[in-house]
């Protein structure tokens, strides 16, 4: 019998979101990956294939990577999305669960301004 690898589940649902996800230059998709150590935002047009801004734990001041850390990346990459003058974005999870560090950037990108 097979073992189930996490990081195989994992990969199978960031697929499957990314099939109904896609990022235009008007709204662009904002992706976020998360190790062990780092958690990271980007913003991507998928038309293009380019990404437009970028945010991670190791540009936030007293970044951790806790759930404040996550929150101040999504202030962050908020902050670098009006920059280029964006307000709405498609979120891509990435695969992960819509709780925890993910969730709470997803409330800090919405707190510094983005429209999902």
């Amino acid at each position: 019998m097979k073992k189930i690898d996490k990081k195989e589940l994992r990969l199978k649902r960031r697929r499957r979101v990314r099939a109904k996800v896609s990022g235009t230059a008007q709204r662009p998709r904002l992706a976020v990956y998360k190790s062990l150590t780092n958690i990271y935002a980007q913003l991507i047009d998928d038309v293009a294939g380019k990404t437009l801004a970028q945010a991670n734990i190791k540009e936030v001041a007293k970044g951790k990577n806790d759930m404040d850390g996550a929150k101040e990346v999504g202030k962050l990459i908020a902050k670098k999305a009006k920059e280029v003058k964006i307000s709405e974005i498609v979120f891509d999870r990435g695969g992960y669960n819509y709780h925890g560090k993910i969730k709470s950037l997803a409330d800090g990108a919405r707190e510094g301004g983005l429209k999902f």
